[in-house]
């Protein structure tokens, strides 16, 4: 399942996601996984998350973050949750790319995957493609 957090700069989505994942923690089956973008983070998110900069792997774009994301898929079939904070500065400011990759993103892990995005803009200014994933 795919949910989108959408908010100005500010609105407090990096909190939310933040106690989603320690919370994720403690209940998943499985193992959490949490994606940023530089090493902001590293002291909030529990440690028994895997916590991964996209800056240590030179990821820029739409394409090189999937990529990633199907390597995470590919290699761990344990995962169960991932949290991503800031697409929009991890893969690109445009927002039809990151509608684009969200469908992606949604064909890929399918319900097999809880998987929470931050996405800082307004729920009104997104896609229509992206509003239906909006929590």
């Amino acid at each position: 399942m795919l949910k989108l957090i959408a908010g100005k700069k500010g609105s407090g989505k990096t909190k939310q996601l933040i106690s989603m994942v320690n919370n994720a923690v403690e209940v998943s089956n499985g193992k959490v996984v949490c994606i940023e973008k530089g090493p902001k983070l590293t002291y909030d998110i529990n440690h028994g998350a895997r916590l991964l900069d996209t800056d240590s792997y030179h990821i820029t774009g739409c394409d090189a973050f999937y990529g990633f994301l199907a390597g995470i898929a590919a290699s761990d079939f344990d995962v169960k949750e991932i949290y991503i904070d800031s697409i929009l500065k991890i893969a690109s400011e445009n927002l039809d790319e990151i509608a684009k990759l969200i469908e992606k993103i949604n064909a890929l892990f399918k319900d097999d995957v809880n998987v929470v995005i931050t996405v800082s803009a307004d729920a009104s200014e997104l896609p229509e493609s992206m509003k239906q994933y909006v929590a």
